[in-house]
């Protein structure tokens, strides 16, 4: 109904029927005439117990009874002004939401809603009838309010008291259950639910408790709960077996309250059902815990708080020497040690348990044989119900093996750390080799670029050739720092090291000169070995010049190679060593040696005791590398003044032997007129090998990425010989790279390069036997060399 259709005031003067006199058409001329003149009606609506307000159609308040004027604090007698609804009487411009006298004028139908008035803190119902004229328009509405604040308030009373039984109910680990016997419905707790199941919907719940009593317990049961129901008794109590839900038999004691009506008929029981297999088993449990404490090896007793024994275990007996029939109840806890008697008593255990409850120390119990016996002990001080001392009870474990192990673990701890410590280095060695090697292939390709356009005469060539040889030793780093790191890339080969070493010989003598006397002791019928050729050149090099620094003036030089196993017992005390047979490679010099502090420290990286401008500290941890890349292991023994050995224990391989493949002539042919796809994402590094490549008279196709690289495959209309291309790449890797050109270009051979690490590229599959692959940085002459090789293959 719209605003236009009410009126502010009573057309004809009536009320709704409901409330409106026979004479209600009738005015008496009053400024607050608007209900029937009759005294009677008056006196009976001003009466009413419930709060009535007649309102017009704008909601304002034209007529209040007493208790309506009173609960809203309106004046008890005269006209009402500026009065709204009942709903709206907190003086909002807007109605709230669900007003009844809003819904009740949109409806033109009686509404009745309670609702809950915030500024007289009360429930109320109200209840509000449309008033209507004689053509059945809105022209206000009427409202009975009745105060159900207490019955409200019991309502929510009687909710919470039946929230709060149902908590308590669940809560407890018993399970509860109750039967009214007037509707013979039943009700179960969690626990009892949880753990016998019930009765489903359809299922009478006395047949289904019968049904799960043990058969053997069925009939007394029942007639004990027969005779309470059906009896004087308030209260039955029984014990029997009861089906759980999985299935199993449990022994239960069923505790019930039973509640009487006038006549002394049952017709409610509530009872409490407890699974009491544990304390029927209690006794049992008892003894075979007092056998467990018997037969343990610690040292477990009980004394009272004064200190003396009243109980100990067998263990006591046998940890200070005493036989099973000895009786230390005779002694206190301190007697044990007179060292610890006093300390134990009166200064620290004793006062600590009154003051804390426990006390934990390590002491020493002292043997019958006058042996002393490291113990760890715990007090532990019990008290009664009431908070007052009850009992101490003790127990004292055998640490000496801990305590060795301890020591032992020590000792592994420190050599793990400088193990985990050289691995730390290694892998930020070999984190820098890539962008390191980038750098490096752009300075060395251009210098040689250059060294080809300059006239060997003149003084920039020579400045050249220093740039190039700077270059060379900066990659020999690198390669040095990588061997640390184990990350290097090789080519392992099936050797006799026997002739690895004897062909370094000469080498080596030139190397350390001729006032050491180098002798060299080869083994019998070696194993063979796998492993790079040059790594044992490093190797080799490295433990020499470290032994020529040693000697002062004359001295003497071993090299030593045999087969060795290491077993598990010296692997225990050799971080990093694995069980296995291995062949011996043994450098020993008679020079100055080393302390076992210097020791500790040999392998690490730029660690060094030569003097500023002797050493780089990188040889000894170049050799760790390489040994550890080949899962070898090395030992050094020193001593001060009487030289130092360095022993390397390499691998067995066990298989054939590899023949060396024919090389046959060597060519001298470093030039080509292929094509070449070339892809490096360093875009310097591109540019660089791309003119190399063609100053050796290649057709170079260049491309930043493998997207583009397959875009200029396709378009390219003559033959592609070769894909050179970077292992790592953003898009996709080159081994992937060449799988995918391989699709287009079947006939195209492959060489890949990269300055990652070798553990990188592995994992990117160009390392497998029989592909190509070139570890920058590189030089044009190695470059042309490595793209012949590639062209040329098979």
């Amino acid at each position: 109904m719209s605003t236009d259709d009410r009126r502010p005031d009573d057309a004809d003067g009536s009320l709704d029927r409901g409330l409106a006199a026979p004479d209600a058409n009738k005015r008496d001329g009053g400024d607050d005439a608007r209900l029937p003149p009759s005294a009677e009606w008056e006196g009976l609506f001003d009466n009413l117990t419930d709060m009535v307000t007649v309102h017009d159609g704008q909601f304002n308040i034209i007529h209040a009874n007493r208790s309506a004027r009173r609960m809203l604090s309106l004046p008890l007698s005269g006209r009402l002004t500026d009065s709204k609804c009942f709903a709206c009487y907190h003086g909002t411009e807007k109605p709230p939401a669900g007003c009844p006298s809003c819904r009740c004028a949109e409806t033109l139908e009686e509404i009745v809603s309670e609702v809950f008035e915030p500024h007289l803190n009360r429930y109320l119902e109200v209840r509000a009838i449309p008033r209507l004229d004689a053509h059945r328009r809105y022209i206000g509405v009427v409202h009975v309010v009745r105060d159900i604040t207490e019955r409200k308030r019991a309502e929510q009373a009687q909710r919470e008291s039946d929230e709060q039984y149902r908590l308590a109910v669940n809560a407890t680990n018993d399970g509860m259950w109750d039967i009214n016997f007037r509707d013979g419905t039943a009700r179960f707790n969690t626990s009892y639910v949880e753990a016998f199941g019930r009765p489903s919907e359809n299922e009478d719940p006395w047949l289904w408790w019968i049904d799960h009593v043990h058969p053997d317990d069925r009939d007394r049961t029942l007639s004990s709960f027969d005779a309470a129901v059906n009896g004087p008794a308030d209260v039955w109590k029984c014990e029997y077996r009861f089906r759980r839900i999985d299935g199993t038999w449990a022994n239960t004691y069923d505790h019930a309250y039973i509640r009487r009506d006038s006549t002394g008929k049952a017709d409610y029981v509530i009872g409490a059902l407890a699974d009491i297999t544990e304390r029927t088993s209690r006794e049992e449990e008892k003894a075979r815990l007092l056998a467990i404490i018997e037969e343990s090896p610690d040292f477990i007793g009980v004394a009272d708080v004064q200190g003396n024994l009243q109980y100990h275990n067998r263990a006591a007996k046998h940890m200070v020497g005493l036989p099973d029939d000895a009786d230390l109840s005779h002694m206190k806890i301190g007697d044990m040690h007179p060292a610890w008697a006093a300390k134990l008593i009166e200064e620290e255990g004793i006062p600590a348990i009154f003051r804390g409850g426990t006390w934990r120390n390590e002491n020493v119990l002292l043997h019958r044989n006058g042996s002393e016996i490291p113990v760890s002990q715990v007090l532990v001080l019990h008290r009664n119900s009431t908070g007052e001392p009850k009992f101490i009870s003790t127990i004292m474990r055998d640490i000496t093996a801990p305590r060795r192990a301890e020591e032992e673990q020590a000792t592994l701890q420190t050599q793990l750390q400088q193990a985990q410590k050289m691995e730390s280095i290694g892998r930020l060695a070999g984190g820098v080799a890539h962008d390191f090697n980038n750098m490096l292939g752009v300075i060395l390709g251009h210098t040689e670029l250059a060294l080809e356009q300059v006239d060997p005469a003149l003084s920039l060539h020579v400045d050249l050739e220093e740039i190039r040889n700077a270059t060379m030793r900066s990659a020999d780093l690198t390669r040095q720092l990588l061997a640390f790191a184990r990350k290097q890339a090789v080519a392992p080969k099936v050797l006799h090291l026997n002739d690895t070493v004897a062909g370094m010989l000469r080498m080596l003598q030139r190397l350390i000169g001729e006032n050491i006397d180098l002798k060299w002791q080869p083994g019998e019928d070696l194993w063979l070995v796998k492993v790079d050729p040059s790594q044992i050149d490093q190797i080799l090099a490295n433990l020499c010049v470290n032994a020529r620094d040693a000697i002062s003036g004359v001295g003497k030089m071993t090299l030593e190679t045999g087969n060795s196993t290491l077993d598990e017992g010296y692997c225990a005390s050799h971080t990093g060593c694995v069980p296995g047979e291995y062949v011996r490679l043994a450098v020993g010099d008679d020079g100055s040696g080393m302390t076992p502090e210097t020791v500790a420290h040999v392998f690490e990286p730029f660690f060094t005791t030569k003097v500023m401008g002797k050493g780089t500290g990188l040889g000894l941890a170049t050799v760790y590398g390489i040994v550890k890349q080949n899962s070898g292991y090395i030992d050094v023994n020193s001593e001060l003044n009487l030289g130092t050995t360095f022993t390397v224990y390499l691998p067995r391989h066990v298989g054939e032997d590899e023949k060396a493949r024919p090389e046959g002539a060597a060519t001298t042919m470093l030039r080509g007129d292929e094509t070449i796809l070339l892809v490096e994402d360093e875009l310097s590094f591109l540019t660089l090998t791309r003119r190399m490549l063609e100053e050796r008279g290649y057709t170079v196709l260049a491309a930043s990425g493998p997207g583009e690289a397959l875009r200029l495959a396709r378009e390219h209309a003559g033959k592609i010989h070769l894909l050179m291309t970077d292992v790592v790449m953003p898009e996709m890797d080159g081994r992937a790279l060449a799988t995918s050109l391989l699709s287009v270009l079947p006939l195209v051979k492959c060489l890949f390069m990269s300055g990652y690490t070798t553990d990188v590229i592995a994992q990117h599959g160009v390392l497998d036997e029989g592909l190509h692959f070139i570890q920058k940085p590189f030089g044009i002459d190695s470059l042309a060399a490595k793209v012949r090789e590639a062209l040329d293959a098979g």
